[in-house]
């Protein structure tokens, strides 16, 4: 007698729930390959026909954009710096936040520098003008930008999402806010710009001596300018 619930077949996956599960499987190969990756080995990876993708997408630019717009996604990110426990001294908070926020920053270079130096994208990433936390992302072009369709101010989603991660910043510092010299708000601007530059250069700083320098400044303790 065959069992009934070997025979129950499951159940179908949303067409947003698929599309989210092929991102995932593309973008370790959108950074490896960049645009020169195809839809079969997206298909591959994600354990399914390429048909589905093209169903799911449309095509493969559709695809490569909705890839860079999962890597813009700060929401993740955001959601871990508000979780840091208040419980822990500032330091440690700032620290586990640079880890974040970098960790995003690099994910999404990887994915953007992989597309630039292969051809670039032919059509603009869904809310892809939303790079915060960090900046790093923002239109190319030279000239003026254009209004969105709807009349939506160019750079908005950008300059929303860079408040929300200084909001997020901020309250890692309300604890200490009698002791602060200057407002969390304030401070958590200067942080947030902070991190962006860190991971720059030949030698980049470590998140534990960027909150260092951040917190004690450049002079050794007791020394004075």
């Amino acid at each position: 007698m065959t069992n009934e619930t070997s025979r129950r077949r499951a159940p179908a996956m949303s067409p947003e729930r698929r599309r989210e599960m092929i991102v995932k499987a593309a973008l370790p190969l959108v950074v490896e390959y960049g645009t020169s990756v195809t839809t079969a080995q997206v298909a591959r990876a994600a354990g399914i026909g390429e048909g589905t993708i093209f169903r799911a997408f449309g095509d493969k630019e559709a695809l490569l954009a909705a890839c860079m717009a999962e890597a813009l996604r700060p929401d993740d990110t955001l959601a871990h710096v508000s979780a840091i426990s208040l419980d822990l001294p500032l330091a440690d908070r700032l620290v586990e936040a640079a880890e974040a926020l970098r960790g995003y920053l690099a994910r999404m270079g990887a994915v953007a520098g992989a597309l630039a130096t292969t051809g670039g994208l032919r059509r603009p990433a869904p809310g892809g003008d939303r790079p915060a936390p960090g900046d790093e992302a923002g239109p190319a072009s030279g000239g003026e930008p254009r209004a969105a369709e709807g009349g939506e101010r160019p750079g908005s989603g950008r300059e929303e999402s860079m408040a929300a991660s200084r909001e997020a910043l901020a309250g890692l510092f309300e604890p200490e806010r009698d002791r602060l010299r200057l407002a969390p708000e304030r401070l958590a601007e200067a942080f947030q710009f902070l991190v962006m530059a860190a991971g720059r250069g030949p030698s980049p700083l470590s998140s534990e001596e960027l909150v260092e320098l951040f917190l004690n400044g450049a002079l050794a303790a007791g020394e004075r300018p």
